[in-house]
């Protein structure tokens, strides 16, 4: 079922997950034991990101350096398409610009559809990676809007290469936003034209980067209305639980974080006090914007079970 249809029959706030694939050479068995405890709250989606390949450098014996290009998290599509059978949930492959040319793009896009998974969230992804060095000498997708073009095409049986009798795919395709501006951007008004443009070349839903003031989505879910962008918006969920998110999370996503959170966690000495407050933190925002009617809550998945657990437990009461 399409990610769009699940929001539109939903009679309440909904609360889904997005789980990272191992690193390469590394067993799936820990993501099952994620979600064999996340499953119990009956998700009606998992995301899975993707990864772009990255440059490494191999040391000769002659002491020179050989570039070599490897994706540390391979398998997304298959992981998909495991947890979608296993566990009879919707999986949301993530799509990426970067590291992949529009043939590689296209050949993805072609196994998800003969696996049955209907969804997808098309994002740029690394700008750092290979195909946005030049190195890919085959067209590629340079923005998520040329990305979310190309899988509309195909919706209409449109391919890279003239195809007769071509059959339709029939993807949902969901795209990401910043709250608070994206890094890049000169202004939120630059960002709101942007995304005007994925939801016109065929976007179905957003779903929004991390963001720990709430003020901050609703001003953004208000913007996009008024320059008519009406699909769903859901609000992206981080749990913080250590000291050092409070410096990591703001450098590496450009999220500002309120300073009642940052004083109280710089108070308390125990790593159990900091993250019981980071998980109090994350309720309240949590009841504030089910309150608020959002479609869903979208928690970014890392490591942290069992304080997720405790978190959508307390929400699953309302």
């Amino acid at each position: 079922m399409k990610i769009i249809e699940i929001l539109d029959r939903a009679t309440e706030p909904l609360i889904s997950f997005e789980i990272i694939p191992p690193y390469r050479g590394k067993s799936a068995t820990h993501v099952y034991n994620i979600i064999d405890e996340l499953i119990k709250f009956s998700p009606p989606f998992i995301d899975v990101t993707s990864h772009a390949a990255a440059p490494i450098y191999l040391e000769q014996g002659d002491g020179s350096f050989k570039r070599k290009s490897t994706r540390k998290r391979p398998g997304t599509i298959g992981l998909c398409a495991a947890i979608k059978y296993r566990y009879s949930v919707e999986t949301v492959p993530h799509i990426l610009c970067g590291g992949f040319n529009r043939q590689e793009t296209e050949d993805a896009l072609i196994e998800l559809s003969y696996l049955g998974i209907d969804n997808v969230l098309a994002i740029t992804g690394d700008t750092k990676s290979d195909s946005r060095m030049g190195i890919v000498a085959k067209p590629v997708n340079n923005f998520s809007v040329d990305l979310v073009n190309q899988i509309s095409a195909m919706n209409e049986g449109k391919y890279q290469d003239e195809v007769l009798d071509s059959a339709k795919s029939d993807f949902c395709i969901g795209v990401g936003a910043y709250p608070e501006k994206h890094p890049q951007s000169p202004s939120i008004e630059q960002d709101i034209r942007y995304l005007k443009a994925k939801i016109d070349a065929g976007a179905d839903y957003i779903v929004t980067q991390m963001f720990f003031n709430n003020s901050d989505y609703f001003n953004f879910v208000e913007l996009c209305r008024l320059n008519d962008i009406n699909v769903p918006i859901i609000p992206g969920i981080k749990l913080i639980t250590k000291l050092n998110q409070l410096i990591s999370l703001p450098k590496h996503f450009s999220v500002n974080i309120p300073d009642d959170l940052v004083r109280e966690m710089e108070s308390v000495e125990s790593d159990k006090h900091k993250g019981a407050i980071g998980i109090e933190f994350t309720i309240r925002q949590c009841e504030e914007l089910i309150q608020a009617g959002v479609p869903a809550l979208h928690f970014y998945v890392m490591q942290d079970v069992k304080s997720i657990k405790q978190i959508v437990s307390t929400l699953k009461k309302y």
